[in-house]
């Protein structure tokens, strides 16, 4: 079974368990790093998750993973937190973190950068909508970019 399929059917199983504790799931990763394969879950809720959300999470997946038993080979079950530069994935992540500094990474570059910083505007019409430092307003469509993440700003 390919990764991505593996992946969306963690997220179908996992996406109960997960609200019914007043979670949301974050994303889901499935990787192989060197010989082991990881399966992580990031979870989060408004105020944040501890080290006993992660524990209850994990302890409730694995227990419905090991029913299902949709992974043929073995990995390590892994639940955290996204941490301060979290990504961006759902449409609603770009509700409800608008106004905030992120980063785009892109596949090719734009105007000779392959990451982009700014404020958030939001999402309209699939394109990334963000302010730059210069105030320059930039519409970048979602199927050119790799990955987005809140901006870590020191």
């Amino acid at each position: 079974m390919s990764k991505k399929r593996t992946v969306e059917i963690v997220e179908e199983l996992a996406i109960p368990i997960i609200e019914e504790n007043k979670f949301e799931l974050v994303d889901v990763e499935f990787v192989k790093e060197g010989p082991h394969w990881f399966l992580r879950l990031y979870i989060d809720k408004d105020g944040g998750i501890g080290l006993d959300h992660c524990q209850l999470v994990s302890e409730k997946i694995s227990k419905k993973l090991d029913e299902v038993d949709p992974i043929e080979h073995n990995y390590y079950l892994e639940v955290s937190s996204p941490g301060i530069d979290r990504p961006l994935k759902k449409d609603r992540d770009f509700e409800k973190y608008k106004g905030e500094q992120i980063e785009i990474f892109l596949y090719a570059p734009y105007e000779g950068k392959k990451v982009l910083q700014g404020e958030l505007l939001g999402l309209e019409n699939n394109e990334i909508k963000v302010k730059d430092e210069n105030n320059n307003i930039i519409n970048i469509g979602r199927n050119k970019v790799s990955k987005v993440k809140l901006a870590v700003i020191f």
